[in-house]
């Protein structure tokens, strides 16, 4: 049997996510390269690693088994290559992390000192949806990810870092029409479904009966609020993307029952993950030093 290092990471990624297309996208491949690299790979097993029920597959028993190998020698390899690669010994390597997209305004002061003090270390952050982030925890296919509401379907650790606070918004104009008549008549802006903030909003209007008139989706805060700031509408947004338009006067939030609504920004990773010492060295750097990182930056 001849395999290559990609030819198992194919394999691997297909396995993790049941999709040629999500793992083709995971590995920045194109989709026939792919299917290529997974149909040579399988053609070297007597039997098949996967079968096909109606548009979907599932793994067999061997293509389970086949899956557990790949990841112990991927993880090996990542492994071998953390070893050894300055003469001086200075941790080199690649941290991969991935956030959702609110992380953006946390995950970068994170990592500043950390890097000041290991220039030898690069970094991937991906910085999506809620839903591409819990994939690539259940792919194995990060170092860490930071999220605000843990997936129950996972079995993972976590660092608790910070409140991730998220409020009723409006921009200025439309604050003062909301003081008069209330905000049921206007437009709720919302995120795509899936999305934590989403979750909180559409809680927050169960709670309250809140029946909009109508709603308008986006696809990340950034859209959000600057669909607020032009007026078109409203929406439950995290305090800490939105901080200098408050300060600023741009924005507005609106004091409403049920509101702000409070989680935690969490560190996470699967249980018993074999860590690189690029890992390993990071979740040490936070937790000896989060509060003051948190302190400096966030209050």
């Amino acid at each position: 049997m001849k395999y290559t290092l990609r030819q198992l990471e194919v394999y691997h990624a297909i396995a993790n996510c049941l999709s040629f297309t999500k793992a083709a996208a995971m590995l920045h491949l194109s989709q026939p390269a792919v299917s290529i690299q997974f149909k040579t790979f399988s053609d070297q097993f007597e039997h098949p690693l996967i079968q096909y029920q109606g548009k979907k597959f599932v793994l067999t028993d061997l293509g389970k088994d086949v899956r557990q190998k790949c990841e112990r020698i991927l993880n090996e390899v990542h492994l071998l290559e953390q070893l050894d690669r300055f003469e001086d010994r200075e941790l080199s390597g690649t941290l991969n992390i991935s956030c959702a997209s609110t992380g953006k305004y946390v995950m970068p002061f994170l990592l500043k000192t950390f890097l000041d003090n290991h220039p030898f270390v690069d970094i991937k952050l991906d910085v999506t949806n809620k839903k591409a982030v819990i994939e690539s925890l259940e792919s194995n296919s990060n170092d860490f990810a930071l999220l605000s509401v843990m997936p129950t379907s996972i079995a993972l650790e976590t660092e608790a870092l910070m409140d991730n606070e998220l409020v009723l918004v409006s921009n200025t104009e439309n604050a003062q029409i909301i003081k008069k008549k209330g905000f049921t008549d206007f437009l709720f802006l919302l995120r795509e479904e899936g999305s934590a903030t989403r979750q909180a909003m559409e809680k927050f209007m169960r709670e309250l009966a809140l029946i909009p008139r109508k709603n308008m989706s986006l696809t990340s805060n950034e859209a959000v609020k600057q669909s607020i700031i032009a007026g078109l509408g409203i929406s439950v947004m995290p305090i800490i993307g939105i901080r200098n338009e408050l300060n600023e006067g741009i924005l507005q939030i609106i004091p409403t029952k049920g509101l702000p609504i409070t989680t935690t920004w969490r560190l996470a990773w699967l249980k018993n993950k074999r860590f690189s010492p690029v890992a390993k060295a990071f979740l040490k750097h936070i937790q000896t030093h989060k509060l003051e990182l948190i302190e400096k930056s966030f209050t």
